[in-house]
């Protein structure tokens, strides 16, 4: 499937319907606790990309924009957060992807993305929310290529390290570019749209963009815990080069590391 034909209609982004139960819940309520907004639109990938798009839908293309989930909220009103809740409960659950796994990772790699920024002096709630929506493509391309991505899923599970490159042969593009592609249609700043489109790979980019580096390390130390790769993995498999260039050895990345890997995750404990 080309991927504009995959962009053609709605994108359909299910959430996890638990999350979407207790924003609509706390929505409900004459005055809505805006801490709680935070955390359960920090606790899901689609329920982000739907604020982001509200947040972003007025402004130019040279307009600066929103880049985070906190700048999104600072700026509308409680009332107008229903339409994305709404919208995320009618688009339900996805039968294919494993959600939990999905959702779980996705958090993962958005605690780890604002740790590593905070090293290198990047902006932090910038890099938690591109981290939280890095791959948010594959939403798109289980609804869109159902057939093509089980037969992928034979070969690996989505937060695979090779997923990347299993998906750019099967497609001729990966989860990154759809994700890209569908921020940049719902005119997301050009700094995120950046950071998704070049995550996978940062020095393709014309001018090098931090944050696809930040993304990048992220999603590499949390595919690692999901793949379980012991010490010796985890130093052949570092991405050394992206490392280089933010000043951060493969130490000094496990040691930003903000997560209890052993402990469950849950909406309310991710901030």
């Amino acid at each position: 499937m080309e991927l504009d034909v995959l962009l053609s209609r709605e994108p359909q982004l299910p959430s996890l319907p638990k999350v979407v139960a207790l924003l609509l819940s706390e929505l409900a309520r004459p005055q809505p606790d805006l801490r709680k907004l935070q955390q359960l639109f920090s606790a899901d990938p689609a329920l982000a990309m739907r604020l982001l798009r509200l947040a972003n839908q007025d402004a130019g293309p040279d307009g600066g924009g929103v880049t985070s989930i906190a700048q999104a909220l600072a700026m509308l009103e409680a009332g107008a957060l229903r339409e994305p809740a709404s919208a995320a409960a009618r688009d339900g659950a996805s039968r294919q992807l494993p959600l939990t796994q999905f959702w779980r990772y996705s958090v993962h790699v958005a605690k780890l993305s604002r740790a590593l920024a905070a090293s290198v002096r990047q902006n932090q709630a910038t890099a938690f929310t591109t981290g939280l929506v890095h791959a948010i493509g594959e939403l798109l391309l289980y609804a869109g290529a159902s057939e093509d991505m089980a037969s992928l899923d034979l070969m690996s599970s989505p937060v695979d390290l090779r997923r990347a490159r299993l998906e750019q042969r099967m497609f001729g593009y990966c989860y990154a570019d759809v994700g890209a592609a569908l921020a940049q249609q719902w005119q997301f700043p050009a700094p995120v749209v950046d950071a998704l489109r070049h995550q996978t790979a940062p020095f393709d980019n014309e001018v090098y963009e931090p944050l696809a580096g930040v993304v990048h390390l992220a999603t590499w130390r949390a595919r690692a815990h999901e793949a379980g790769l012991n010490e010796r993995a985890l130093a052949t498999s570092f991405p050394g080069e992206v490392g280089l260039a933010l000043g951060l050895d493969i130490d000094m990345v496990l040691q930003q590391d903000p997560i209890d890997w052993s402990a469950r995750a849950e909406p309310h404990h991710l901030l």
